[in-house]
C-alpha cells in the first residue's frame, strides 16, 4: 500500500477509489453536485477523476490525472452541461496501470445507447471473463476489470440495461460498488458480501449513491439508507425500484473501512466510523496498560483512537507528531522515491512534547513496517525516552485481492514475522494489536457481518488463482 497521511508504501491500507452518482428529476447542474460529492471522497482516490453528465439522450464527461479541484480547474467542470443524470468517481490503482487511459467513469455506446460506468472494489475472476469476452470477439482498451465489468453488462442487456446489470453482477466475484448511467437511468449495485460499502440519499428532487455519507453531506443531502449486499437499485422517471442479485447466507464488509478508509464522520451500515475508531482506543487501554508520560496518534486516521486510549487510561493526550496540512494526501505517488520523499514534508516530531518523555504512540495498522520504523526513530531523536506502539487492528498476516493494494504475502511484515520481531524490527519499546474479536467489537453497531482475511485469511470468494503466492509463506 501506498503513502496515506505520511504512510510509506505497504504501511497503512489503500482503497481502490470512490463512487459518486445523482438523478435530478429536472434538468440542472449536475455536474456541480457530482464535484463536490467527488471532493468529499477524495481521500478513497487521488490518482485521477472523473465526471460523466446524461443530456437528451447523450453523455459527454470529463476526466485526468490528479485531485478533483486540479482535474476541473481551469473551465474544466464548465464543459460538462446540464443534465438529469451524473456520476462521478475518484481513483487509485490496484488494478490497471496509472493512467489516463484507466481513469473512470467509463463511456462507451452499447445496446442501450450511451452508457457510462463507474466501479469501487477488484473482481477475483477477471482474467476468466476476459478470456471469455476475447473470445466473443471483444476489444479491451483499458487494463482495469471496470471495463470487464462493463462489456459484459452490455453483453447481457440486449436493449434492458435494467437485465443486463443483473445478469453481468451474478457472474463477478470479488468486490463491487457500481453506479451505472444510461441516459434516462442511474443504476447503483453492492456486491452480494456487501464488501465495499455505498448509500441512497435523497436531496430536494434529487436521488443521490456515494461510496460514503460524508459525501452526502458534502452536498447537503439527507441519508436514506445503506445499500444491501447484493441489491440493484434502479432510479429514473418511475421512481426508485430495488431488485436483488443471488444472495449470499452472509456478508462480509470490509472491516478496514472502519479501522482507516472511511472519512471519520462517515457512517458505514449504521455504524459510526468516529465511534468505532475511539472504541478501539479503548479497548487497547483496557488490553494492554502501560506506564507512560503521554499518549499520542498518527494523523490523522489513529487520532481519535489515542483520544480514547487517554479517556480510559488517564494518561494524557498530547500531539507527538506534526503533520503539515497544506500537503496533499501523497500516497497516490506512481514514483516511490516520490511517496518517500513526501513523507519527510509530511510529518515531524514535537520535540517539545515529547522530549524526555514515555509515550504511547497508537497508530491504524501495520503492513509492511517502514513507516513505522520512521516513525519510531522520529520520536526518538526527538528525545522520547520509551516509545510504545499500539495499532488499532490484528496483525496483517494476508494479502487482500478485494479492493486493498496489497497483493502479496512478501509485502507483509506480519507473514513472516512474529509481534515481538516486528516490535525489534520497527524499534519500539513494546507492541501491542487488538485480536480480531476485539475489533469486530468495535464495529458492533454494524448491520453487517466483517470480511477479515487479511488477518484470518478466511475470503469471502475462493482465492484459487493467489495460491502461489500463499505457497511461498507455508
Amino acid at each position: 500500500m501506498y503513502l496515506r497521511d505520511g504512510k510509506l508504501p505497504f504501511d497503512g491500507m489503500n482503497e481502490e477509489c470512490g463512487v459518486f452518482g445523482v438523478y435530478s428529476t429536472e434538468t440542472r447542474d449536475v455536474a456541480h453536485t457530482a464535484y463536490y460529492g467527488l471532493y468529499a471522497l477524495q481521500h478513497r482516490g487521488q490518482e485521477s477523476c472523473g465526471i460523466a453528465v446524461a443530456y437528451a439522450d447523450k453523455i459527454r464527461y470529463y476526466k485526468g490525472m490528479g485531485l478533483v479541484p486540479e482535474v476541473f480547474s481551469n473551465g474544466n467542470l464548465e464543459t460538462l452541461p446540464e443534465g438529469d443524470i451524473a456520476i462521478g468517481h475518484v481513483r487509485y490503482s490496484t488494478t490497471g496501470a496509472s493512467s489516463l487511459l484507466n481513469a473512470q467513469p467509463i463511456v462507451f455506446t452499447g445496446k442501450c445507447g450511451k452508457t457510462a460506468l463507474a466501479h469501487n472494489g477488484n473482481l477475483t475472476n477477471t482474467k476468466q471473463l476476459r478470456e471469455e469476452l476475447l473470445n466473443d470477439n471483444a476489444v479491451f482498451q483499458t487494463s482495469i476489470d471496470s471495463e470487464v465489468i462493463a462489456l459484459l453488462i452490455n453483453k447481457y442487456s440486449e436493449g434492458d440495461i435494467v437485465k443486463g446489470v443483473i445478469e453481468a453482477c451474478n457472474r463477478f466475484k470479488g468486490s463491487f460498488a457500481l453506479v451505472v448511467m444510461t441516459s434516462d437511468k442511474l443504476i447503483a449495485v453492492r456486491d452480494p458480501y456487501g464488501i465495499r460499502p455505498l448509500v441512497l440519499g435523497k436531496s430536494l428532487d434529487d436521488t443521490v449513491i456515494a461510496s460514503e455519507t460524508c459525501a452526502l453531506d458534502a452536498i447537503g443531502a439527507v441519508f436514506e439508507r445503506d445499500v444491501k449486499p447484493g441489491e440493484v437499485v434502479v432510479i429514473d422517471s418511475s421512481g426508485t425500484k430495488s431488485y436483488f442479485l443471488h444472495r449470499e447466507k452472509k456478508s462480509a464488509s470490509c472491516i478496514f473501512e472502519y479501522v482507516y478508509f472511511a472519512r471519520p464522520d462517515s457512517v458505514i451500515d449504521g455504524c459510526s466510523v468516529y465511534e468505532a475508531r475511539k472504541e478501539a482506543g479503548r479497548i487497547l487501554a483496557k488490553s494492554y496498560p502501560v506506564k507512560a508520560d503521554i499518549v499520542s496518534g498518527v494523523p490523522d486516521s489513529a487520532v481519535v483512537a489515542a483520544r480514547g486510549y487517554s479517556e480510559i487510561s488517564g494518561i494524557p493526550y498530547v500531539e507527538a507528531l506534526a503533520k503539515n496540512r497544506y500537503v496533499g494526501r501523497t500516497f497516490i505517488q506512481p514514483d516511490q522515491s516520490m511517496r518517500e520523499n513526501s513523507v519527510n514534508v509530511k510529518m515531524n516530531a514535537l520535540r517539545a512534547n515529547i522530549n524526555g518523555k514515555r509515550l504511547i504512540i497508537i497508530d491504524d495498522s501495520i503492513v509492511r513496517g517502514t513507516t513505522s520504523r520512521k516513525i519510531v526513530k522520529m520520536l526518538r531523536d526527538a528525545g522520547a525516552r520509551e516509545v510504545h506502539m499500539m495499532i488499532c487492528s490484528p496483525v496483517v498476516k494476508h494479502p487482500c485481492h478485494l479492493g486493498i493494494d496489497m497483493q502479496t504475502h512478501a509485502q507483509l511484515v506480519g507473514a513472516y514475522r512474529s509481534i515481538e520481531e516486528i516490535c525489534k524490527y520497527i524499534g519500539a519499546d513494546s507492541l501491542h494489536y487488538l485480536t480480531v474479536e476485539q475489533l469486530k467489537e468495535t464495529c458492533r453497531s454494524s448491520a453487517l457481518d466483517f470480511c477479515t482475511a487479511c488477518f484470518d485469511g478466511h475470503y469471502p470468494y475462493p482465492m484459487d488463482d493467489y495460491q502461489a503466492d500463499k505457497h511461498k509463506f507455508e
